[in-house]
């Protein structure tokens, strides 16, 4: 097993190379598709239907954005999180999704990338639905812990030999430190997941956002008080911004 780690649009790029198949790690964003086809058939030099399986850790555009469309280009399976209904359920749903993708430029625009185009479809259906605890199926190294909190349906990959997480937005790397990501739909879930990650110790951490990092108990925890007690979301923002333009004059 080989781990590669490719810089994204906006995020990491996690692509597990094995001698007879492929696994993507993420669902990536809309604009990463090209990058990814180009890694496998240039760096490579394997054909495109060697990708076998993505897994996809929740619904934002860098993270299920391209699953469809590599799903359609290399003939993949899709894996996510078991969940009774889509993340971007009505109308209300809708509207969040168009947040998220504006959320994701503005993002893009902060790190000095050009516009690509970043449209993905609101709702996913996968081939795979994953519970806590399961092995990934042709990939048995790699195990799923449920890790919600930034939204319903979060999960990490733990590569069970070597020790190492992918812990997809569960923690953000920035130049002041480790910080808990925007949304946190779910502030008690979000407790627990990190007390779960603490609590399995790993050898590292794969942050989608800061890539391969050794984390220890004290800064995870450090991330815990830092952390909302209440849910921190769209609407709550727009509201206190609201309140302070019109309150605070």
């Amino acid at each position: 097993m080989k781990l590669y780690i490719l810089s994204g649009y906006i995020q990491e790029i996690l692509l597990v190379e094995y001698p007879n198949k492929l696994l993507l790690l993420d669902g990536c964003s809309r604009a990463d598709v090209t990058t990814v086809i180009s890694f496998i058939t240039n760096t490579l030099s394997r054909h495109p239907s060697d990708l076998k399986l993505i897994t996809v850790t929740h619904m934002h555009p860098d993270h299920a954005g391209a699953a469809n469309k590599l799903r359609k280009i290399t003939g993949c399976k899709i894996a996510c999180a078991k969940t009774e209904s889509h993340w971007y359920k009505g109308v209300a749903g809708k509207l969040m999704h168009i947040t998220d993708i504006l959320l994701t430029r503005y993002v893009a625009n902060k790190m000095r990338k050009r516009q690509r185009w970043l449209w993905y479809s609101s709702t996913l259906t996968p081939d795979i639905q994953l519970t806590d605890g399961d092995l990934l199926p042709d990939f048995n190294d790699w195990q799923v812990l449920t890790t919600p909190g930034h939204t319903d349906r979060d999960i990490s990959l733990y590569h069970l030999p070597s020790q190492r997480i992918y812990i997809a937005d569960l923690i953000v790397a920035t130049k002041k430190g480790y910080i808990p990501p925007f949304p946190i739909f779910y502030p008690n879930n979000y407790q627990k997941s990190l007390g779960k990650i603490a609590e399995l110790a790993p050898s590292s951490v794969i942050l989608a956002h800061g890539g391969e990092v050794t984390l220890t108990p004290k800064q995870i925890y450090s991330v815990q008080k830092k952390a909302p007690t209440e849910p921190m979301t769209h609407w709550r923002l727009i509201q206190r911004k609201l309140k302070q333009i019109f309150f605070n004059r």
